[in-house]
Order: structure tokens, then C-alpha cells, then sequence
């Protein structure tokens, strides 16, 4: 009985330090999302009228995409940063022009501004696609990374406009 409690309690010590170190591992992970790093909760509240409280996707993911989500009681908000790009990537505009394409053939307001670097957009969907939301992007490119800031709107009267999410996509260029 003496050598089976033993063997019991070696097993539960391993399955607690395993468990400790996934816990650490994804406290780490989390820390090191830099999209969360893009914007302070204080210039965001700035731009959208409301608190905003963000979380972390994790580590880096595929192609060193990371995300960061946050919401406030009319919107949802997300950053994102991919970083390891190409720089010899196509940088035509292509897919985006295709996609914007494709959203006016549904039916949506499709509005798409460029300053420098940075490109911002707005998409108001048709009524029967309402539900997904009224969204506004700004998009900092540069030659290896991409960061974007995206808040999608529960209503057409909580959207954000160009102006409000451009300036803070300026605070972004300088921070990645």
C-alpha cells in the first residue's frame, strides 16, 4: 500500500508541475502579443467614447500574425500586426480591390481612403446583412509588417468614422 501511494503521489506531483508549466506558458504567450501593444486602453477610449479593455490572442501564430480583441457596449475592436511578411509580397491592392468588389455586389456601402501608408475603409452592409455589423479599418503597411485596427459596429450610428480611427492608425505606425 506504502508503494502505491508513492507511485500516486509522484503521478499527481508530475500532472500539477505540468499543469503549472501550461499555465506559465500561456501567461508568457500572452504577454508577448505585441498587437496589444499597438494602441493604450486610454487612446482608444479617446477615439470611440467608451472604455475599452483588451485581451490577447496568444503568441504569435501562422506567418507571425498576432490579434487582440476588445469590446465596448456598441462595438467590437481588433488589432491586429502580422509581422515576417515578404517584402517582396504583391502589393497591387489586388485581393483588397477584389474583396471590396465583391462586398458591392452584395450590396454594401463600400467608402476606401489612403494616407501614405495608411488605408482605411468603411463597409456598410445591405439590410438583410446587418447583423454582421457596420465596420471601419485603418491598415498601416510597411515593406515586412501590417498592423490594422478594425471596430465593427452593432449599428450604423455607432460606426466609427475614418478620421477618429486614422489617427490612431498614425499612433500605430511609430509602434511597430
Amino acid at each position: 500500500m506504502t508503494q502505491q501511494r508513492r507511485k500516486t503521489g509522484k503521478w499527481l506531483g508530475e500532472v500539477v508541475l505540468t499543469g503549472t508549466l501550461m499555465v506559465a506558458l500561456a501567461t508568457q504567450a500572452a504577454a508577448a502579443n505585441k498587437a496589444c501593444e499597438l494602441l493604450t486602453a486610454a487612446e482608444l477610449q479617446t477615439a470611440l467614447g467608451a472604455t475599452v479593455t483588451l485581451k490577447g490572442d496568444g503568441a504569435p501564430g501562422a506567418a507571425g500574425l498576432e490579434l487582440c480583441r476588445g469590446e465596448t457596449p456598441s462595438a467590437t475592436v481588433l488589432l491586429r500586426l502580422a509581422t515576417g511578411l515578404d517584402p517582396g509580397r504583391d502589393r497591387s491592392g489586388a485581393k483588397e480591390k477584389a474583396g471590396i468588389e465583391a462586398a458591392k455586389k452584395m450590396g454594401a456601402q463600400v467608402d476606401v481612403k489612403t494616407f501614405g501608408p495608411i488605408t482605411c475603409s468603411t463597409i456598410v452592409p445591405p439590410a438583410n446583412l446587418a447583423q454582421y455589423g457596420f465596420n471601419t479599418t485603418c491598415a498601416v503597411t510597411k515593406p515586412t509588417a501590417v498592423a490594422a485596427i478594425e471596430v465593427t459596429a452593432k449599428s450604423q450610428k455607432d460606426m466609427v468614422a475614418i478620421d477618429k480611427l486614422r489617427v490612431l492608425a498614425e499612433k500605430m505606425a511609430g509602434r511597430f
